[in-house]
């Protein structure tokens, strides 16, 4: 057997129903092998990618409804959600405090120790969804920003953005809305959500999640170019001035697989994207339902349901892919990849072990 025979392989995606990434397309992964040694942190020496990072900024503005975007591609939505809090502290005060719901990313915890800001988490109302009230409650004159998610990870939930906005407003704070998920499937439904819903300030909305773009392509957008002015430093032995991103090389191909991504899919591969991928979380609720498990509505592609450790743990020995919420729910993330044949085997899977 030589060397290369035994070198562990890529995941297969046949029996993922737990992560928030997927196959990319086929025309983001040919342009992300053709810009794997550009840098876009040093855009002066790499013109050609930062070119391709304006248009797809440009394009990132378009499915959230920003028509003058400023922004990166960044390696996803931990950096993306730092960088909002970060942002926010440079244009408060010292002691600034985060105001997010409990449902929010474990980001925010890392972006809280690492700036040393204090992270103030409100309750989620019946529905999983920030309540406002508390997040009124916690919001003070030191409040540098309020989060609000669209598309939460464990529930598939959508904060009510424009209150949230509300609040912010009424505390001096800005307004971050973290769509790492969902920015790519809320576009075609009827919630409130984006910059043209609300007064967001920033937004987290990856490309490598639903957006089907190599890994690591996550979106940084604000509405303001004094947001990018606050994070800039100086860079003096680049041939660019200054940078505003928080990693200083950053990926080409990441930068080359969204702008392929988006010019192939926006708007209607999406679209057809996000209609299959309900459907099929319509269908999987559906059928937990008939067998009796208490499922919890899927308002976006994301199912979650109870599912004892038992029948969990059978799963898993199956090679099924899977994860729990917080609170203990099966969560199943109803991806690009996940098809309507993979559901029907996991529930054969699922019926076996019961």
């Amino acid at each position: 057997m030589t060397r290369a025979e035994t070198r562990p392989a890529p995941q297969e995606f046949d029996r993922v129903l737990s992560s928030m990434c997927t196959d990319p397309h086929p025309a983001a992964r040919d342009a992300a092998m053709r810009f794997l040694a550009d840098n876009p942190g040093d855009p002066a020496t790499y013109p050609a990618v930062s070119d391709l990072e304006r248009e797809a900024v440009a394009m990132l503005g378009d499915v959230v409804g920003l028509d003058d975007p400023h922004g990166y591609v960044g390696s996803g939505g931990t950096e993306a959600n730092i960088q909002a809090v970060r942002a926010a502290r440079n244009l408060a005060d010292d002691d600034a405090n985060v105001v997010a719901p409990e449902s929010a990313h474990f980001s925010f915890q890392k972006a809280a120790d690492v700036l040393d800001v204090e992270l103030r988490l409100a309750e989620l109302d019946d529905d999983h969804r920030a309540d406002v009230d508390h997040v009124t409650d916690l919001a003070d004159d030191d409040t540098a920003v309020v989060v609000g998610v669209a598309g939460t990870t464990e529930f598939g939930r959508v904060d009510p953005i424009p209150a949230l906005g509300d609040v912010a407003e009424d505390a001096g704070a800005n307004l971050h809305v973290d769509a790492a998920w969902g920015g790519f499937v809320l576009p075609f439904t009827d919630h409130d959500w984006d910059f043209a819903d609300a007064a967001v300030d920033t937004m987290t909305i990856d490309p490598h999640k639903m957006g089907q773009a190599p890994v690591p392509a996550g979106g940084f957008l604000a509405r303001d170019p004094e947001t990018l002015d606050a994070l800039s430093i100086r860079t003096p032995y680049l041939e660019s001035d200054t940078q505003p991103t928080l990693g200083g090389t950053r990926s080409g191909a990441g930068v080359a697989g969204a702008h392929a991504a988006l010019d192939e899919l926006w708007r209607d591969g999406y679209r057809d994207q996000y209609e299959t991928s309900q459907a099929n979380a319509d269908y999987l609720a559906s059928e937990l339902d008939d067998r009796g498990y208490d499922v919890v509505d899927p308002v976006l592609p994301l199912v979650a349901t109870e599912l004892p450790d038992r029948e969990f743990r059978a799963l898993r020995d199956d090679g099924w892919r899977i994860s729990r919420t917080a609170s203990g729910e099966l969560r199943v993330v109803c991806m690009p990849h996940v098809t309507r044949e993979m559901l029907d085997s996991f529930l054969a899977d699922l019926d076996r072990s019961r």
